[in-house]
């Protein structure tokens, strides 16, 4: 199992790498652009409803690659629609470099032994039954990401935002992720699996 997660782990970070076409982020500029985005994600990033994710202590890497992709329309986001159609990378990186300043938010996940078991040993270990790799090996223990890799921080975030991100996946409506990664991944995931995951995550923290 160790090697199968460690093989997993270098092939999926040196696809992330290749994706990563890192420019340095004025976190002053970026916190200007950020004005707009304040109604949906908050001020800081720590977002007022479980529709939007928070985006507050994201790795600046992941978070650019997010507006960009959504601004050449290989993501899409409804709630996003114009939002960044004229956003320069540089201003991608800008917003990504203030958002990734902020503290992420400290969640409290449900504390039902049986969720909170599911959820962390997927998180922690996977399912190999299933062919489910650990999350851990590419968000880390902690769930802050790996930003040279462009994998995102998901300790904090909503479960309800987790969840239906982990649902568009497997269901290929999202599939900005490379290699199929996510897609993957998720679709062999249940609903159980999913829920579980996402409430382990929001209380996940340092």
């Amino acid at each position: 199992m160790r090697k199968l997660l460690a093989s997993l782990a270098i092939t999926m970070g040196a696809v992330g790498v290749a994706h990563a076409e890192e420019i340095e982020g004025d976190p002053a500029a970026g916190q200007e652009l950020a004005g707009t985005c304040a109604a949906c994600h908050g001020q800081e990033g720590i977002s007022p409803s479980a529709s939007f994710p928070h985006l507050a202590g994201q790795q600046a890497s992941y978070l650019a690659k997010q507006i960009k992709d959504i601004r050449d329309g290989h993501r899409v986001v409804a709630q996003m629609a114009g939002q960044v159609d004229d956003y320069s990378d540089q201003d991608a990186w800008d917003v990504a470099a203030f958002y990734a300043e902020q503290n992420i938010n400290i969640g409290e996940a449900d504390d039902d032994a049986e969720l909170l078991a599911r959820g962390e040993e997927l998180y922690r270990g996977g399912d190999m039954a299933k062919g489910i790799p650990s999350c851990a090996a590419c968000h880390t223990p902690s769930g802050e990401g790996i930003g040279s890799a462009v994998y995102p921080g998901l300790s904090g975030q909503f479960p309800d935002y987790t969840v239906s991100t982990l649902q568009d996946f497997a269901a290929g409506e999202r599939s900005n992720d490379p290699n199929n990664m996510m897609r993957d991944i998720a679709a062999k995931m249940s609903d159980a699996d999913m829920e579980a995951v996402a409430n382990y995550l929001y209380g996940l923290h340092d």
